[in-house]
């Protein structure tokens, strides 16, 4: 698809783009690429202290990107029937700035089918994070994400790829390599 591939050489050259989500509408980018993970904090005027949710397409790339998974987050994965964001204690390929100060990196298996297909197409995972400034009110619709959001991305999603969103944020799980367990949301 056309469209598809434009998105995906935005996200390639360092864009930011604006984008549906299964949750909520996103702010993403190349979750490897430092500079355009530094360029998603400043448009949300956000601490970069805070990590931030990167989205993949499926297990065979979480495998990829996470050195360790504990067996209990194969079963949240697999058992889940709302969009579950994992804290996993590492993370490899990153960029720098996705990872929290621990090294640790929250990951959610994508299940909205434009999510999809962009990771697949740029071959790498996105970052998601609300598309609103910081302390502002998360965007449910595209009618809801303010114009200083839009005017700065390098592009936006046609919001047609919306599909069914939960129009919730995931909830988010720590996970230890010893099996403890914290809900963080």
């Amino acid at each position: 698809m056309e469209e598809l591939e434009k998105i995906a050489a935005a996200l390639r050259s360092g864009g930011a783009m604006l984008y549906p989500t299964d949750t909520l509408w996103g702010l993403g980018c190349d979750a490897t690429n430092e500079a355009a993970v530094a360029k998603i904090f400043a448009i949300k005027q956000r601490a970069d202290a805070k990590s931030l949710i990167v989205l993949v397409d499926g297990e065979e790339m979480l495998s990829r990107y996470v050195p360790q998974i504990p067996d209990l987050a194969w079963d949240i994965v697999r058992l889940s029937n709302v969009p579950q964001t994992i804290i996993y204690p590492a993370g490899i390929g990153f960029a720098r700035n996705v990872c929290a100060p621990d090294g640790s990196v929250a990951i959610r298996i994508a299940e909205h089918d434009f999510c999809k297909k962009i990771i697949r197409k740029l071959g790498k995972p996105i970052v998601s994070t609300s598309a609103n400034i910081s302390g502002s009110e998360a965007p449910r619709t595209f009618s809801e994400i303010s114009e200083a959001i839009k005017k700065v991305v390098d592009i936006q999603v046609s919001a047609t790829f919306e599909g069914q969103p939960t129009r919730q944020p995931s909830s988010i799980i720590k996970i230890n390599l010893n099996g403890g367990v914290q809900v963080i949301r």
